[in-house]
């Protein structure tokens, strides 16, 4: 799905605009269980961040555009999200995170390839998703903040020279 979907958007957008795209989140973590959500990390030049044009492209294709503000070290950036329906029918549901290439966001790329060579640590972050989405079955935001930590520990972990 992920491979089909890039495809489209290389298609679709252009790879003068889109210089790399990822597959990152729960479903690229080869050891754990996931939502079936497919989550892409796609590269655009600095100039092209927000821009009208490139918006109005991924909106072509189903998308929906929000832009995620500055926080903590993390400069704001694009995401657009595809298949969630105020009908409730159900559609293969995607997110993308769009930023250049020095935003802190790529460090979720770190992120994904030290769980996939330590299954151990992999373990512990998929109980702790399963712990969070008890705890946090519908709040989204808390869910997402319980697993800062464990996610900046393990980034820090991956990134030690």
């Amino acid at each position: 799905m992920y491979e089909r979907e890039k495809q489209q958007i290389l298609d679709k957008v252009g790879k003068e605009k889109i210089l790399r795209i990822e597959h990152f989140g729960s479903t690229s973590i080869i050891s754990i269980k996931s939502k079936p959500y497919i989550d892409l990390m796609i590269e655009i030049p600095k100039e092209l961040l927000f821009d009208e044009k490139l918006i109005e492209e991924f909106s072509q294709l189903g998308y929906s555009h929000f832009k995620v503000p500055t926080r903590g070290n993390i400069e704001e950036y694009s995401t657009f999200g595809k298949g969630y329906n105020v009908d409730g029918t159900k559609e293969q549901i995607f997110h993308i995170h769009m930023c250049p290439k020095d935003n802190a966001m790529w460090k979720q790329i770190d992120f994904r390839d030290y769980l996939n060579t330590n299954e151990k640590r992999a373990a512990e972050y998929e109980n702790l998703k399963l712990k969070l989405a008890s705890k946090f079955k519908n709040d989204r935001g808390a869910y997402v903040l319980g697993k800062t930590d464990f996610v900046n520990e393990t980034i820090n972990l991956a990134t030690k020279k």
